[in-house]
């Protein structure tokens, strides 16, 4: 399927790897499985709005730049739209829109009532001070005013954003409203609304899943070697929690390269290593130096890509030795690469599910926030960890029963529940 975006002041990306292709193509291989009607396929594959704004700001230096900022809501059949906000300079409006599509997905397949959406700006977080983050982000809150809210589109921390832009962005649209709206972002600290677990959510999410396909195949968590990519938020605390249910974790890495260690490495030393070395992991102690090529064709049990989209494709595919890839990161395995890995026997949990735990924390704390009935940690994980499970085990019988991968499978069972509701809601007029 080509996608029907136009996106023409982008460069243009090669088929293969182009996120929003790649996108389109899970989805019409789902529709075909289901047997789509053509006419509900073609609504699915376009966005409902794609919103980008011009972002003004005055640096510390006096210098006025403009930065450009997106939006793209992809679906609200189910309810609200749901996705982070990233400050990266890859962001493209080709990314947003593929991000958006699979977060429609990854809401249904978890059986929480949100649609889909992705905002981004293109820029490097290091490059700027504080108060110009601070500024950039209020003015594309404010350029965004009218098509966010918390029962229309709510926001959420992603790569290169925390709580803190999530704070600035509640505060903005609190101050354009005239009163407090808690529910109008997730991820946002605790001291105004926001949700104990959810700095772990992500992390915590990949390891259950991990734990539940290593015990689909007879295995356990102890002793599992473990290599992951990206000692971001999320690869760190997958890290961390995979060590503490005894796991060997072989290496990890940051952009800069990474480090290995034969015995496994010490993950809080680690955090405090590259804490204190302005998060470089070079040098730490007990450990060898190692590329992130070098580090996706370790020998492993589970390898967790949880840094950017594409990193295993064609040109790497024929050397990765894991049997189980986790996708921490979104679309980390091109297309191409995923059909051998099929065709391997290796095992992909796939994106939309094995990372959902942040999605699935975050519409807890909008429940919170909008209930005004906060909880503790552990019902927070617990109330996580049992919808984790159960839409792991959904997909296993899916793809049993239908006899396709796991990945065909979530995405069968995602795209066919909002195929249903859409079909149920009917078209206006």
């Amino acid at each position: 399927m080509t996608s029907p975006l136009l996106l023409p002041l982008e460069a243009p990306t090669p088929a293969h790897i182009c996120p929003l292709n790649q996108a389109c193509s899970y989805l019409e291989q789902a529709a075909q499985e289901l047997n789509l009607d053509s006419g509900v396929l073609t609504i699915l594959s376009y966005p409902r709005k794609v919103v980008t704004v011009s972002i003004p700001v005055k640096l510390d230096s006096g210098e006025v730049q403009v930065l450009a900022g997106h939006r793209v809501q992809h679906c609200d059949i189910l309810g609200p739209y749901k996705g982070g906000t990233r400050y990266h300079p890859a962001v493209t409006l080709q990314e947003v829109s593929a991000l958006a599509m699979l977060m429609t997905w990854k809401c249904a397949l978890l059986g929480i009532p949100y649609g889909g959406a992705k905002g981004g700006i293109a820029l490097n977080p290091s490059h700027y001070s504080v108060g110009e983050l601070e500024r950039i982000t209020r003015r594309y809150t404010s350029e965004l005013i009218k098509d966010i809210g918390p029962s229309v589109d709510i926001p959420a921390p992603d790569m290169g954003t925390s709580s803190r832009e999530m704070a600035w962005i509640m505060d903005t649209y609190s101050m354009n409203v005239g009163h407090a709206v808690p529910g109008i972002v997730t991820g946002k600290p605790i001291s105004i609304g926001g949700s104990r677990g959810r700095e772990m959510a992500t992390g915590r999410g990949v390891m259950i899943i991990v734990r539940e396909a290593l015990a689909q195949q007879g295995k356990s968590l102890a002793g599992a070697r473990v290599v992951i990519q990206g000692f971001g938020n999320v690869g760190s605390a997958a890290a961390l929690l995979l060590q503490e249910a005894g796991a060997k974790i072989l290496a990890v890495s940051t952009g800069s390269g990474g480090v290995y260690a034969k015995e496994g490495l010490d993950i809080p030393a680690l955090k405090t290593y590259a804490t204190a070395n302005h998060k470089q992991l070079a040098g730490f102690p007990g450990s060898a130096a190692i590329t992130n090529a070098e580090l996706l064709t370790l020998s492993c049990d589970v390898l967790i890509p949880a840094a950017l989209e594409n990193q295993i494709t064609e040109e790497n595919v024929h050397k990765i030795q894991a049997s189980i890839i986790a996708e921490a990161a979104n679309g980390p395995v091109s297309l191409n690469a995923d059909k051998e890995l099929e065709a391997r026997g290796v095992t992909v949990l796939p994106d939309i599910l094995a990372n959902a735990g942040g999605v699935v924390v975050s519409y807890l704390e909008w429940v919170q926030g909008i209930s005004y009935v906060f909880w503790d940690e552990e019902r927070v994980n617990q109330e996580m960890e049992g919808l984790m499970v159960q839409a792991y085990h959904q997909v296993v019988q899916q793809s049993q029963a239908r006899q396709v991968p796991l990945r065909l499978a979530a995405y069968t069972l995602g795209v066919g529940r909002v195929a249903q509701a859409l079909t149920d809601r009917g078209l206006y007029p």
